[in-house]
């Protein structure tokens, strides 16, 4: 069995939406003939209370979009620390829309309305435009940090009041709402556009939308086609996203809750440093000493257990649509951490054993009329009884194939 923390993209299609793809009714979507689709688009814009949506390969695409459609090259972006679309979108927004940004708040990815006025630049020929300020919610780098509410709207108001457009890259957007309590549409109300992945917690194998007013849609369908993004019968996939939609939201406060306990786990193991009480959704971030994150992954891997190292010495095991309550205390506990856990982690494990040989010695006398002593395992030396039991048993085999041959 293999647990897989990496991330909450590993999560794989049920066997119900697996149903729901294969019955998909489909047409050409590039021509608008793809009723699945269409019925996702109008689904999504209205859970995220927009005009409109358009269905996308992938969450980075639906913010390249975003970018292509508030900003002109040379332009800057005002982001959150470690925002995804900067850090992990292979400089797609240099590339493509030909903008920079500019990082601004703390390490969880959320700022201020001050460090909104500290990044905007005045008008001047020398200087690049601030042009848009793009929201995080929640924040992955951050820890699946989810925005106050009266943060995120006071941002808004100041950046609306300067006459900067507003993106909100709501990929996780449906584990904020849970989380918050909030709707989706009313975390989506201050911007212009959002971007929401289906292909996270939902549990699709793939797929995005970008919401938005219906002139801003009908030129992200133009972007979306210079991009490659243009796909002929892709109501397979719509179908995929429907069934989550309609499915698996209510059941991300499971994936909220075995994050928290992964967290809890954590936090008793020696070389481990992690705020639970930080822990809102379903990713955990957590610091390891002694060892590099990348090493600690490699052997928790060799043990069953898949983690990824974001950094030298952080983690980030999330929770999603896959590893049960079972598995999620797996990680956390004794096998998953046993190379930066202290001493009454093995403490455990030796009693493990001294339990496994018991039953080996009742097996043992069961068969051949005597015990075994359990001093070798308290010492660590299995070698001498299984050498043992090895010579006992060749001689009662030897013996057989001595008469059957004579």
């Amino acid at each position: 069995m293999i647990v897989d923390l990496r991330s909450d993209t590993f999560t794989k299609p049920t066997a119900a939406m697996r149903a729901a793809m294969a019955g998909a009714e489909v047409g050409d979507d590039v021509w608008g003939d793809d009723p699945t689709a269409r019925r996702l688009e109008e689904t999504a814009a209205e859970l995220l209370g927009k005009p409109a949506a358009l269905f996308v390969p992938s969450g980075t695409m639906a913010n390249q979009i975003a970018l292509l459609l508030h900003c002109r090259p040379g332009d800057e972006v005002i982001v959150g620390r470690g925002s995804h679309t900067r850090l992990y979108e292979s400089g797609a927004g240099a590339a493509w829309a030909g903008v920079q940004f500019a990082e601004v708040g703390g390490a969880d990815g959320t700022f201020t309305t001050d460090d909104v006025d500290a990044a905007a630049l005045p008008e001047d020929r020398n200087l690049p435009r601030t042009r848009l300020v793009a929201v995080e919610n929640t924040h992955n780098r951050g820890g699946g940090r989810v925005w106050p509410r009266a943060q995120l709207e006071a941002v808004a108001a100041r950046a609306r009041a300067r006459g900067y457009a507003l993106h909100l890259d709501g990929a996780r957007i449906w584990n904020a709402a849970v989380a918050s309590g909030i709707p989706e549409r009313e975390l989506a109300a201050p911007f212009d556009t959002v971007s929401a992945c289906f292909s996270k917690g939902l549990g699709a194998p793939v797929g995005s939308v970008i919401a938005g007013g219906r002139d801003d849609v009908e030129r992200a369908r133009r972007f979306r086609k210079m991009l490659g993004g243009g796909m002929r019968q892709v109501g397979v996939l719509c179908a995929a996203a429907l069934y989550a939609l309609e499915h698996h939201r209510g059941r991300l406060a499971e994936d909220h809750a075995n994050a928290r306990r992964l967290a809890d786990g954590l936090a008793g193991v020696a070389g481990v440093t992690v705020d639970p009480a930080r822990v809102e959704t379903n990713i955990v971030i957590f610091e390891v000493t002694g060892i590099p994150s990348a090493e600690l992954a490699r052997r928790t891997e060799a043990s069953g257990i898949r983690l990824h190292a974001i950094a030298p010495r952080f983690s980030r095991p999330p929770g999603s649509l896959g590893p049960s309550r079972a598995h999620q205390t797996r990680g956390g506990g004794c096998r998953g951490c046993r190379h930066a856990r202290g001493e009454p982690h093995r403490r455990r494990a030796r009693r493990a054993r001294h339990r496994r040989c018991d039953r080996r010695r009742r097996r043992h006398r069961d068969r051949f009329g005597r015990g075994r002593d359990c001093d070798r395992h308290r010492a660590r030396d299995h070698s001498i009884t299984n050498r043992r039991l090895d010579h006992r048993h060749g001689e009662r085999d030897g013996a057989a194939g001595t008469s059957a041959t004579s």
